[in-house]
């Protein structure tokens, strides 16, 4: 635990920079920095890491050096503007525990701008929120890590171990930003992702798969649409029986630990749908979409095998489709999900720092979604901690984040740092 007159000092510093926090988050929210658009936000957290003396390393991601890796993720786009910054800060003498303090910069496109009160680009703060695309997930919380950061060195200290502060790409479409960094090779004691998780601590995730259907039919005039068979109206048939499996899959959640109390755990999405080439022609194509939660322990082969077989079953209750079957092409996350096992001593820091900051006790909760804990978890036999502000419409219109959920985590990450990394001098 951190000494009491240094941990009033250390407080004390993160709200005296929170001001220049908030604006260092507005400035990073202005980046439009959605999938292939990533490197200029990149470009703005180099200078920022650096300016810190923080030792630097940027670099796109190679496919090649990560796609035998079972962590590994399909990709069907170029990689040349997919850029990973780390910036490493090494002590005098190590004495400490190291870590790794991530955060991803990529966001997820805005949709229809008229439906967004004010563009999503131009971060407005109304009362305790701040707006803007990837306010909440995930720009306030890279900045919560840097600025913590910063408090630490303002209080006249610095962590007694190796601290890699890691702005990745890719958390919103594979993972591969992340898993990019452990092949690269840094590994640390703990990591601290500080994503939007309401500040809970998050106890376990879903694994992701994306995939896309491809459905022909047999194109024929409206006015003999009998003898041409509709691939719109055949596509409907298979995310029906995505959906049923849905159901059925989250009808098991009791069979899965620390999701039995889950509302909704899985999620079978049809993200996007295309077919057809003309309103008075029978469709002879049509495509969607699909993003598939599974549950933590399932393999993805073993998801893949059940995701296939319910459209292979639709398919063979379809006269058309049974003798021309649909294609299915795997294009993004392969990722398989996690639990946190209690009792680290990293959680056990965590805790406490929130303790101190909140006089309340450190909640958790499970995330039907992708995290990139999952890395380190699965893949580096490392704790992997997802604590952070709160946050609202995440990948929705007018997404925000509470400015005082976002204090009070930055003032969490400060303490944690402190105690589980230990701290020397700046002298």
């Amino acid at each position: 635990m951190v000494e009491a007159a240094l941990k009033e000092r250390i407080l004390a510093e993160v709200e005296q920079g929170f001001d220049a926090q908030v604006k260092f988050t507005q400035d990073l929210v202005r980046f439009p920095s959605q999938r292939g658009q990533e490197h200029t936000a990149q470009d703005f957290l180099y200078r920022a890491f650096a300016e810190r003396d923080l030792a630097m390393d940027r670099w796109s991601i190679d496919v090649g050096e990560i796609e035998d890796h079972p962590g590994f993720s399909p990709v069907t786009v170029s990689y040349d503007n997919a850029v990973n910054v780390v910036g490493a800060w090494r002590p005098k003498s190590e004495k400490g525990r190291s870590l790794i303090l991530n955060g991803h910069v990529d966001v997820v496109p805005v949709g229809p701008l008229d439906m967004w009160t004010t563009p999503p680009y131009e971060p407005r703060i109304e009362g305790d929120w701040l707006y803007g695309r990837g306010s909440g997930d995930m720009k306030a919380g890279i900045a919560a890590n840097l600025f913590a950061f910063d408090a630490l060195r303002r209080a006249g200290v610095e962590p007694a171990s190796t601290v890699y502060m890691q702005s990745v790409t890719e958390e919103e479409c594979t993972g591969n930003g992340a898993l990019s960094c452990l092949v690269r090779g840094y590994h640390a004691d703990a990591v601290l992702i500080t994503e939007p998780t309401h500040d809970q601590l998050v106890r376990a995730n879903v694994g992701v798969l994306w995939f896309q259907v491809e459905v022909r039919g047999r194109p024929a005039h409206v006015y003999e649409s009998t003898v041409g068979s509709n691939a719109i109206i055949a596509a409907y048939k298979l995310i029906q029986a995505l959906k049923e499996l849905e159901a059925e899959m989250n009808a098991e959640k009791g069979d899965h630990p620390h999701f039995e109390d889950a509302t909704h755990p899985i999620t079978i999405n049809i993200g996007k749908i295309a077919g057809g080439d003309w309103a008075s022609s029978v469709p002879a194509w049509c495509r969607f979409d699909v993003r598939a939660g599974i549950y933590p322990g399932t393999s993805v082969e073993e998801a893949k095998r059940r995701l296939e077989g319910a459209i292979r079953g639709a398919a063979l209750d379809d006269p058309f489709l049974s003798n021309h079957p649909p294609s299915l092409t795997y294009n993004g996350f392969a990722a398989e999900g996690y639990a946190l096992p209690p009792g680290s001593d990293a959680e056990a820091c965590l805790a406490d720092a929130h303790r101190q900051v909140r006089a309340a006790e450190l909640g958790d909760a499970t995330m039907p979604a992708y995290l990139d804990a999952r890395v380190a978890m699965l893949y580096d036999d490392t704790p992997a901690l997802v604590y952070g502000p709160k946050s609202e419409h995440i990948h929705g219109f007018d997404e925000r984040v509470s400015l005082k959920s976002t204090l009070d985590v930055t003032k969490t990450v400060a303490l944690f740092v402190a105690d589980w990394c230990g701290v020397e001098g700046t002298s």
